[in-house]
């Protein structure tokens, strides 16, 4: 089978579950409101494939992703807005002409000017439209994300710390405030000053992951996922001991902790 027939065979399978006569219940009752969280699922679970380098759960995660695609254009198409061709046809004119390079005369050096270029293109297209540098990014991002958006368009503008070095002033700065605001044991809820130091010193070592050129969000994941797989170690190796975690001491995990560590390699 073809891309073009199965992306046909696809489209008429979404059509038979949202016929009002012959479909889905379920299905027919979705719009793009209560359809988009499962969106923004199928997409972290692309990720997390892609992660896990596990190329038989991408194909499958992939497929679910463009099933959602397929589903928000039948809906638009039975409200009479577009269809799956014409966002295709839109995203292809798209695609050719921030890709003058590739699809017409224009040079470029490298990866790296490849992003200027089309960043540049985005803020003319915006400009156009009489947007402000900030204007079009979701507001329902993961918060990590977000930030380093807004970080980075301010950047382009010149409002920016230029490297690293500055912005990691600007954490231990952040870090200073939030250490004032700690109350003298754990609350419960912080208090609204407490919390709002502490995602300034959030937004500032965004900056930092971003000047550093790594990607906050990714980074976060991954020392998640270590954490995670070093406590994973340590429940095992307490459980060959007969007990849990809430059986031991503090001292007996962070000793099991630092041996799992040595076991990885080290810090990584």
């Amino acid at each position: 089978m073809t891309a073009a027939a199965a992306i046909d065979r696809l489209l008429a399978v979404m059509a038979r579950l949202r016929d009002r006569e012959r479909g889905c219940p379920w299905d027919i009752e979705q719009s793009f409101a209560t359809i988009a969280p499962y969106t923004i699922e199928e997409a972290y679970e692309v990720a997390d494939a892609i992660e896990r380098a596990d190329m038989d759960a991408l194909r499958e995660e992939l497929g679910d992703l463009l099933f959602q695609v397929v589903f928000h254009a039948r809906m638009a198409e039975e409200a009479g807005l577009f269809d799956f061709r014409a966002g295709a046809e839109a995203l292809t004119a798209k695609m050719v002409a921030r890709h003058p390079h590739v699809f017409a005369d224009a040079v470029v050096a490298g990866a790296a000017a490849q992003t200027e270029a089309w960043e540049a293109t985005k803020a003319r297209e915006r400009a156009a439209k009489g947007a402000g540098a900030l204007d079009g990014v979701p507001a329902n991002l993961p918060a990590l994300l977000r930030a380093q958006k807004i970080q980075a368009r301010a950047g382009r503008v010149g409002f920016d710390w230029g490297a690293a070095g500055p912005a990691l002033d600007k954490v231990e700065e952040e870090a200073r405030e939030v250490r004032a605001r700690l109350p003298a044991s754990p609350p419960a809820v912080a208090s609204e000053p407490l919390a709002e130091e502490i995602g300034d010193l959030l937004f500032a070592l965004v900056n930092v992951a971003r000047l550093s050129g790594a990607d906050a969000e990714t980074a976060l994941r991954r020392a998640t996922l270590k954490f995670e797989r070093r406590f994973r170690a340590v429940e095992a190796a307490l459980a060959a001991r007969g007990r849990t975690p809430a059986q031991s001491t503090l001292a007996e995990m962070d000793a099991l902790w630092d041996a799992v560590k040595r076991d990885e390699g080290g810090d990584r």
